[in-house]
């Protein structure tokens, strides 16, 4: 399950956005400060940061400046100016959107996908298809031979690296600088395989003996697509 860090001092409105967040199967740590969104940071890894940019303790672009001389973590800054210069200076701190107050939750959501979108690397108008398995980029549904799976955002974003380079041996490195960010921050080093494992539950018929997702033991992983026998790749032999 993805973990989304909200810093927002606004006490109802934090538990609206988590809540919201929470029913669309995401884990969410509130904060109401730079402090305890620091705190937080120390204790636990996060997929995705939505910061208010007034905070009790300081500004949320001081906080976001921080974050990008460490780390590509998405981040969603919220305030409640309408000056059209605080969300240049938003953006050029290294935040991905700039949300004005008052805001539907429901736009959050969406803008909160399109943010996973653009970090993914992948285009967003292609439909993804192989074994079965169709993904629709732009509503970012994942569809197994008609029906949907249920997949969390990071487990979303792994299955559409591997389709889009099927076939080929893709290093461990190779997905977490494309899932996450370059320097793997914020990853335990455990969060690759346990979102392939999840993942090959939700897509393989038979999760202990996978066709899809091989594991290339050493090296990473590899979406498996048949091809014409004169045509298979030979690093699948190794598998």
């Amino acid at each position: 399950m993805d973990k989304i860090l909200v810093l927002e001092d606004d006490r109802d409105l934090n538990r609206g956005i988590s809540f919201f967040f929470e029913k669309e199967g995401y884990k969410v740590v509130s904060a109401f400060s730079i402090f305890n969104a620091k705190e937080a940071l120390k204790k636990d890894s996060f997929d995705f940061i939505i910061m208010d940019l007034m905070l009790p303790d300081g500004n949320g672009l001081d906080l976001c400046r921080e974050l990008r001389e460490i780390s590509n973590i998405p981040i969603i800054i919220l305030t409640a100016s309408d000056l059209e210069i605080n969300e240049v200076v938003g953006l050029d701190s290294g935040a991905d959107d700039y949300i004005r107050k008052p805001f539907s939750l429901s736009v959050l959501l969406a803008r909160f996908y399109a943010v996973l979108r653009r970090k993914s690397g992948i285009k967003e108008d292609e439909i993804l298809e192989s074994n079965g398995i169709n993904v629709n980029q732009k509503t970012m549904k994942v569809l197994k031979s008609g029906s949907v799976v249920d997949c969390s955002a990071t487990e979303y974003k792994i299955l559409c690296y591997l389709m889009v380079n099927k076939n080929q041996i893709m290093l461990k490195d190779q997905i977490l600088e494309c899932i996450w960010d370059q320097d793997s921050n914020f990853v335990d080093e455990n969060t690759l395989p346990v979102n392939i494992c999840r993942l090959r539950k939700k897509i393989e018929d038979d999760a202990s003996n996978p066709k899809y997702i091989k594991t290339v033991h050493g090296m990473g992983y590899l979406w498996s697509e048949e091809l014409p026998s004169d045509n298979i790749d030979r690093r699948t032999e190794m598998l």
